[in-house]
């Protein structure tokens, strides 16, 4: 059967999803552009053997509609027979992305295929596009529709995580997320962004707070007490579907969250004899990916169920993982994950995560695996788990293999 591999990974910075961000002047299509252009250059690639760039994009509207894919090879320079399209699986839409770049690998449908995603949270506001989720009655009702946010303080109040523990977890992120950068752990992959002139605009992830404490996220009040306990009343409707909760207790804030920010990211994926062409050297070999449906109101466990299917599917026990990658939504998410898999912290986002540099929405899942391919190399590793928590409850997840 044929295999996809790994043959480069690149990220911009995360910049700061405010319009006083440093890539807030950065259109999304010019994020998209210089993220493929990077791989194209560093590779010294012919991008006429580049059969499709799928890129993630959460919120496809705007600056960020179109079809920003094919119109950010257009803008590239790449050739023309490259084609392009656009994915929503909202917070997975990066690694879905790859997947499924990965996917037309194998089955013979693409040589070369560029997966990755784009997102400006700072000219393109999360939820800018919509959608009956949330915003047709009917529909929200029959789903038992809570914020995100509602999800992730559910999940602490039934798995028993405390205030205390969501913001260590958080304080332990943005440590390693200094360390990893003091250390030059993202060297490889993160590519500056330029402004039309070519001037360096941002060349290290904005977001990040080293010095954060635990005394300091104490100071922070909960960021859904209010939606939750008064209007419009969104505990009520999650204990509807978990009548057993006799309470929320809400413990995430804007310190124990993923960060707003903009950025973008590109991985190239292609069968061995399409890089044996190309005179490319192999990274790593996907072994395997998969999706999966979780209850949508709590929405955020879907990482443990898909993670427990893919690795079902391959073979391969939690303990075979070297290293685990799962994107910081909240806390809660994370804590849980390694709780229900038994996943020692040793294993889990060794060089930090969202809550640490933030999570642009569509372009995360690229991110995370370029990084923990990264990392697999400069430990000396082999096998690393990528996974993501979803919107409207479910998980997307890829195995890797370095070869």
């Amino acid at each position: 059967m044929p295999e996809a591999f790994i043959y480069d990974a690149v990220r911009t910075p995360r910049g700061k999803g405010r319009k006083d961000g440093k890539l807030h002047e950065i259109t999304p299509i010019q994020l998209a552009t210089q993220v493929l252009q990077a791989i194209r250059d560093r590779n010294h690639l012919d991008t006429a053997l580049v059969d499709d760039v799928i890129l993630g994009c959460v919120a496809p509207v705007g600056e960020q509609g179109a079809d920003i894919a094919r119109i950010a090879v257009l803008n590239a320079d790449y050739a023309e027979t490259t084609a392009g399209v656009q994915v929503n699986r909202f917070c997975a839409s990066g690694l879905e992305a790859c997947n499924i770049a990965a996917a037309k690998v194998i089955a013979g449908e693409a040589d070369f295929a560029i997966g990755g995603g784009v997102e400006s949270m700072s000219r393109v506001p999360m939820g800018s596009d919509g959608g009956a989720w949330a915003m047709d009655p009917a529909v929200a009702f029959k789903t038992y529709f809570v914020p995100q946010g509602i999800g992730a303080d559910l999940i602490a109040t039934i798995d028993g995580f405390s205030r205390d523990d969501v913001d260590a977890y958080a304080v332990e992120s943005q440590k390693r997320a200094a360390t990893a950068w003091q250390e030059g752990r993202f060297a490889r992959s993160v590519v500056p962004v330029r402004d039309v002139i070519g001037e360096v605009v941002l060349d290290h992830d904005e977001h990040m707070r080293p010095a954060t404490d635990m005394q300091s996220l104490a100071s922070l009040a909960p960021s859904f007490a209010a939606i939750g306990e008064q209007m419009p009343g969104f505990d009520s409707i999650a204990q509807l579907r978990y009548p057993e909760v006799e309470r929320i207790i809400h413990v995430h804030h804007a310190g124990n969250s993923s960060g707003i920010v903009d950025g973008a990211s590109a991985v190239l994926i292609g069968s061995r004899e399409a890089g044996e062409k190309a005179g490319l050297k192999p990274r790593a070999r996907i072994r395997g990916m998969a999706s999966i449906g979780s209850e949508p109101a709590i929405m955020l466990t879907g990482p443990t169920y898909v993670t427990q299917k893919l690795l079902k599917r391959l073979g391969m026990r939690v303990e075979d993982i070297d290293l685990y990658e799962l994107n910081e939504a909240f806390a809660s998410v994370v804590l849980r994950m390694m709780k229900h898999l038994d996943i020692p912290h040793e294993k889990m986002n060794v060089n930090g995560g969202a809550i640490a540099m933030g999570h642009p929405l569509g372009a995360t899942g690229g991110m995370i695996l370029g990084t923990v391919l990264d990392e697999l190399e400069r430990r000396d590793l082999n096998t690393a788990l990528v996974t993501l928590c979803v919107g409207a409850g479910m998980g997307t997840a890829a195995v890797i293999e370095r070869v």
